[in-house]
């Protein structure tokens, strides 16, 4: 079964997504979007391009990879590695997160995007000191 318009327009547009091209997201987003992450949730088309605006005006590079694919009727569940470089993270040496994305559509474009990250991997255990707290949690509630 061949993927949704919906669905290849936005592994499309993910996959090339920078600085430069922001604006391709309003290819893909339907105007009532709802945009969840573990940090911030957003509603409306306008309120999402403000915030990956300045999301992206920290970062130096950002680059997803879509690893697997599942679709269902008007929705989908995309699995991702996103590699990032931050001015004031890890030195703004890459650092990579593994996570995936859970996404409906409405007149083809995504209405609903729900991300699933570890945070700690993506910010806090590249923070002073915060980042050795974080790892020593991680490590004792391996045990």
């Amino acid at each position: 079964m061949a993927q949704a318009l919906w669905l290849q327009n936005f592994i499309a547009v993910y996959s090339e997504l920078s600085t430069d091209n922001l604006m391709s997201l309003e290819k893909i987003y339907h105007p009532d979007i709802e945009f969840v992450d573990p940090i911030h949730r957003v509603h409306g088309l306008t309120a999402l391009l403000d915030y990956f605006t300045h999301l992206y005006q920290q970062l130096l590079s950002c680059d997803f990879v879509i690893e697997h694919v599942l679709e269902g009727e008007r929705e989908a569940a995309v699995y991702w590695t996103m590699t990032f470089c931050h001015k004031r993270l890890n030195g703004a040496a890459p650092i990579s997160v593994q996570g995936h994305s859970r996404l409906h559509s409405k007149d083809n474009k995504v209405v609903y995007h729900r991300d699933y990250l570890d945070v700690g991997a993506m910010l806090y255990e590249h923070i002073p000191l915060l980042g050795g707290i974080v790892s020593a949690i991680k490590r004792r509630a391996a045990k």
